[in-house]
């Protein structure tokens, strides 16, 4: 078998006395797309966060493409990592969150190469290179030279899309990428991240409460309540076969299509 391109072994997570994640074990594929879903609360988000180095785990040991990430190996044991060896792995990783994050004095292309030049040491020539590239993948090449404030909620996480996927990253993980936008705006972000998810390259971890969505452009689904992994399998036994009551009780609230496998429009 080959190894995991990300690992999590045994984490747990508490902020003060409460305990947000629980003894979390998972392995996610090279090239596997997998949906986090569950209740407001549940996790989702505190796991992601963590492989992208903004929370540190409590306990339990985190690695991408084989690289312990919060730990390093001094003398043959594992020691906590310094911000070297945190850099230097999370170069592996994407992440694009809720809000935009877009520096507002930045043109679009502008936005899309600071990281690039700054982190990757690319030259301006190949840093804009990658970024027109990029954003004409999220649809958005006819855009370089406007300013995020000139921008629909739905282009500038686009561009959000596109200036964290110049980094080339191993994974890419998308937090509730639509919960800020206006509805008529998120089918438009949807149908990019699918259309990422179907060249079928790139490892994705996907927080969402869109569960068409999910099901439609995930390999597994895993679902989480209370900090634990309560369930994890293909969309067709999440969604139409599992016996696990809390998860029934959970997409109960959702209204889904009956039929499976959904119909995807061709990218």
């Amino acid at each position: 078998m080959t190894k995991p391109m990300v690992s999590y072994k045994n984490v747990r997570k508490s902020f003060g006395e409460i305990e947000v994640l629980k003894e979390v074990n998972l392995e996610i594929s090279e090239g596997e797309k997998v949906a986090l879903i569950g209740p407001s609360g549940s996790g989702k988000t505190t796991l992601i966060r963590m492989l992208m180095t903004l929370e540190q785990p409590t306990s339990g040991v985190i690695e991408v493409d084989g690289t312990p990430l919060w730990h390093m190996e001094v003398n043959k044991r594992l020691v906590p990592a310094n911000e070297k060896h945190l850099r230097n792995v999370r170069q592996n990783i994407g992440m694009v969150f809720q809000h935009f994050n877009l520096f507002p004095h930045m043109t679009v292309l502008e936005n899309c190469t600071v990281a690039p030049i700054h982190v990757l040491g690319l030259s301006k020539k190949e840093a804009k290179e990658r970024a027109v590239e990029m954003l004409e993948k999220v649809k958005l090449g006819d855009k370089l030279d406007i300013y995020p404030s000139q921008l629909s909620g739905g282009q500038k996480q686009r561009v959000a899309m596109a200036r964290a996927l110049v980094m080339r990253p191993k994974v890419m993980l998308f937090d509730e990428v639509t919960s800020a936008l206006d509805p008529e705006l998120v089918g438009e972000v949807l149908e990019v991240i699918r259309e990422l998810a179907h060249e079928g390259k790139m490892t994705m971890i996907l927080v969402t409460h869109e569960m068409e969505f999910a099901r439609d452009v995930a390999d597994r689904i895993v679902f989480l309540d209370n900090g634990y992994i309560v369930e994890e399998g293909p969309p067709e036994q999440i969604f139409e076969y599992s016996s696990n009551e809390r998860l029934k009780r959970f997409l109960s609230r959702f209204r889904l299509n009956s039929v499976y496998p959904l119909t995807t429009r061709s990218v």
